[in-house]
């Protein structure tokens, strides 16, 4: 080997590893000026932090993001800055009560926003993105289908059972002003919720395989039921229901639908081609469930027995866990 040869190759070794030092010296320099954490801001006010260590791991030279921490962070932050949008309603007296837009966080502008301040620096502070949640009733929907009756049914209860009735009132709140889309199911336990405590729910009577006891919710089954035979009358697809495992007095026998969280439920579903709207009311001693729709609606209504408008003197309700009926679709 000639001198020439010997000494290209001593300059291509040196050339190499000044170069790997250069790149060293870059990367420390940049994690110098680099801020160690990015700021989320909602209207300048600070909400959380994105640590860069935190997020990302540098040991190797290069950063290297932790994704699924990543996702875990950012949906923390959508889950304080989301705002639900509201849908149209309609109040006591049948006037609609416009909708409201809503707002969430947008995941995918943040996420970029995280591998910019990781790869590139130069910014410590971001305004979180959102984007714009639009309710799925307007108000130009529900004037649409408000206009026709499908379907109604009426149940009659005690009110002097304070706690029964004040079931009754939250469960019909629930559902009221609720649309069902086409081919779309309700599912009354989804819509109403866990009957706890904490969402308002008290003490009543409740039917427990045959046998009558007391638990929190008590009388919901009264709601589910109207529900059920307003619906049928409707003749919208019942999908899924279970009667209680003893009669109860507010239907006629073999018209009632019972349900519990953690187990039996009511499910309907539209099969007609306009969307339908849930009206349900609950005072002084009656429960009263409207279905409406378009008039353009092609209607096939069932026959259903009407409940006796005789009040008793003490109904008792339900939460039952027998099931004599279940259909399924």
């Amino acid at each position: 080997m000639n001198h020439t040869t010997t000494n290209t190759a001593v300059w291509g070794r040196l050339s190499t590893m000044g170069l790997h030092w250069i790149i060293a010296i870059m990367m420390m320099l940049q994690q110098g000026v680099y801020a160690d954490s990015l700021v989320i801001e909602q209207g300048g006010q600070a909400l959380t932090e994105l640590g860069r260590v935190e997020y990302s791991d540098s040991s190797a030279g290069i950063p290297l993001i932790d994704h699924i921490k990543l996702e875990e962070g950012i949906a923390a932050i959508d889950k304080r800055v989301q705002k639900p949008a509201m849908n149209a309603t309609l109040d006591g007296a049948g006037r609609i009560i416009p909708e409201h837009a809503g707002s969430k966080l947008d995941r995918h502008a943040l996420k970029i926003q995280f591998y910019r301040f990781i790869f590139e620096g130069g910014f410590s502070q971001l305004e979180a993105p959102m984007e714009v949640v639009y309710p799925k009733v307007d108000s130009e929907l529900l004037s649409a289908i408000k206009v026709k009756k499908i379907g109604y049914y009426a149940t009659y209860y005690n009110p002097n059972n304070k706690n029964r009735t004040h079931n009754v009132h939250l469960a019909a709140q629930a559902i009221n002003n609720y649309v069902v889309f086409p081919n779309e199911r309700f599912s009354f336990n989804k819509v109403v919720g866990q009957r706890t405590k904490e969402s308002g729910y008290l003490r009543a009577p409740v039917i427990v395989r045959g046998e009558m006891s007391e638990d929190i919710g008590g009388g919901i089954c009264q709601i589910s039921s109207t529900l059920f035979n307003a619906a049928d009358r409707a003749g919208l697809q019942i999908v899924e229901r279970y009667s209680h495992s003893r009669n109860v007095k507010y239907v006629p026998s073999g018209r009632d639908a019972t349900v519990s969280w953690d187990g039996p439920d009511f499910v309907f579903k539209n099969k007609y081609d306009h969307p339908v709207l849930i009206r349900a009311y609950a005072h002084g001693g009656q429960v009263s469930i409207v279905i409406c729709s378009s008039d353009d609606i092609k209607l096939k209504p069932r026959q259903v027995p009407s409940a006796s408008k005789q009040l008793p003197e003490e109904v008792h309700p339900e939460v039952g866990a027998g099931s004599t009926d279940r259909k399924r679709e």
